[in-house]
């Protein structure tokens, strides 16, 4: 009768092995205490990456930086902006008299009131015009001043022409050409960011799936820890069992319970990482959200062509479009420090008219000559004079200046050169290494084939290890302990099919960005499960 009553006891361990761990750990369904306190969110891998290029912080702020450089080339522009002068003075002098010519008894006086209105601007080829129109309206006490008061105005226009430095480039065209090249890398960093953050939603979203797996698979093997516990009780209570036969089962147990408070608290870490990714801020349950990942990892054999991977990233991987952009601006900035070696020649052409007005004296014969009438010409009078051209100047002039040596430039020249070379040489260098990354990712992709092969068969194995250690408990033949040992053994070996599963994943999506964009090296998702 005890006999019978052991291999009860044996038949029902057996069961519960068989039925808790024969299955997947990502098809089993959470136990009713691991429900989450708080919202918990279902999250497709397709949700996950929309919310990530809505809320993502880091996207958000990569954002800016093309809106910066569209402002940064709206400034450099500004420097071909007309600009417009004006002026208005206007003066009062006193002085004593000097002799009888000063023309006043008392004193002297003088009022002057001037106006100037001018543009300039420089121009898109590297010349530059100024153009001013200046007027004064002069009165004195002085007798002999005429016309008194005096209108004067005058119209001047000037205009300069680079011949040799400064005129294929200069500073102002030399920055807008930077400026809109630093727009096509923010471009580019941008789209690089993107494709980062796809590939970091995808690498969290699987870390939460195989965090939430092995905190199932954790929790299982504590339940038939301690199913297995109460059994034993049960054997010692009959007298089939020994009481120190109870303290494996104790130990098992509390190893069992470390592995599930490792694997929770691996849980937690991995959906921060998707929450940080993802996520608005702002939400109010931001801190409490727990996620439901809908998304299953699935395995389709996949024949990866490692040449043509490796033409394409040397065609699009953001990181060489960079580079070359940068020697692209090195170029530029070449180009111009060349032009600034040149002698500085310049041609000018100035033109000006004149014109006069105001209240004109005639004086008769004697002396002092005596004031015998007066000729009034107003504003009007001043303008068509102005205007026809009557009073008129001109100059034609070549400027050249070039310093003996002119050892700044030049010193600024070789060293940009230099740093050219440099860049070309970092670019060939990079090349190399774009070449290396996307043929070790595919080589990984290759591997962790190979590996999820390796597992499943492992996996197999372990479970027929498993029948064969519950058919000899079953008949007394085995013992607390060997069946515990194959219970972890084939946790693991789910556990490692799972591992290996998201891996493969994971390298399909590293082959997907590093051929558009750098990835950085990731390590697998372990949980401890005990062993």
């Amino acid at each position: 009768m005890r006999q019978d009553r052991f291999r009860v006891a044996r038949v029902a361990v057996v069961a519960l092995v068989v039925a808790g761990l024969a299955r997947p750990a990502f098809a089993q369904a959470p136990a009713a205490q691991a429900l989450p306190k708080g919202p918990v969110r279902q999250l497709s891998m397709e949700a996950a990456i929309s919310l990530a290029l809505q809320n993502n912080l880091g996207l958000r702020v990569e954002r800016i930086n093309p809106e910066l450089q569209d402002l940064a080339i709206a400034q450099a522009r500004t420097v071909w902006t007309p600009n417009l002068t004006g002026s208005l003075s206007t003066t009062s002098r006193t002085s004593p008299i000097s002799g009888f010519f000063s023309g006043a008894t008392d004193k002297l006086t003088r009022d002057n009131l001037a106006t100037n209105v001018g543009a300039n601007q420089v121009l898109p080829w590297g010349a530059n015009y100024a153009v001013g129109w200046d007027t004064s309206r002069s009165e004195s006490n002085s007798v002999y001043d005429s016309p008194n008061p005096s209108l004067f105005s005058n119209l001047t226009f000037s205009f300069t022409q680079p011949l040799l430095r400064n005129l294929k480039t200069d500073s102002a065209r030399n920055q807008l050409v930077i400026s809109k090249m630093n727009r096509e890398v923010s471009d580019i960093e941008l789209r690089q960011t993107v494709l980062t953050t796809v590939r970091n939603v995808k690498y969290a979203y699987w870390d939460v799936k195989a965090a939430v797996a092995a905190l199932q698979v954790a929790r299982q093997s504590l339940d038939l820890a301690r199913e297995a516990l109460r059994n034993n009780k049960s054997r010692v209570e009959i007298g089939t069992m020994a009481p120190i036969d109870i303290v494996e089962a104790e130990a098992e147990v509390a190893r069992r319970t470390e592995n599930v408070i490792v694997a929770e608290a691996a849980v937690k870490r991995n959906e921060d990482r998707l929450r940080t990714i993802i996520l608005d801020t702002r939400d109010a349950d931001y801190w409490a959200t727990h996620f439901d990942l809908t998304e299953q990892p699935q395995f389709e054999p996949t024949t990866v062509d490692v040449e043509e991977a490796v033409r394409t990233a040397l065609g699009k991987r953001t990181d060489l479009l960079q580079s070359r952009k940068n020697i692209e601006m090195s170029n530029t900035n070449l180009r111009y420090l060349r032009n600034q070696t040149l002698p500085d020649l310049n041609a000018q052409v100035g033109y000006g008219l004149s014109g006069q007005g105001g209240t004109k004296l005639n004086f008769g014969p004697g002396f002092p000559p005596p004031v015998i009438g007066q000729i009034d010409e107003g504003f009007g009078t001043m303008m068509n004079r102005l205007f026809s051209n009557e009073y008129h100047n001109w100059s034609l002039a070549v400027q050249f200046s070039y310093p003996i040596g002119n050892g700044n430039a030049e010193a600024t020249l070789a060293r940009n050169r230099l740093q050219l070379t440099q860049a070309e040489v970092q670019l060939q260098n990079l090349e190399l290494e774009v070449n290396r990354s996307v043929r070790d990712v595919a080589r990984n992709v290759e591997t962790n084939q190979l590996r999820l092969a390796s597992t499943q068969a492992t996996r197999k194995l372990m479970e027929r290890r498993m029948e064969a250690e519950q058919k000899k408990f079953a008949a007394g033949l085995s013992t607390n302990f060997l069946v515990f040992q194959a219970q972890r053994d084939l946790a693991d070996a789910q556990y490692s099919e799972l591992v290996a599963l998201l891996d493969y994943n994971k390298s399909l999506v590293d082959l997907e960005t590093v051929q558009e964009a750098p990835t950085a090296g990731s390590a697998v998702v372990s949980v401890a499960i005990g062993r």
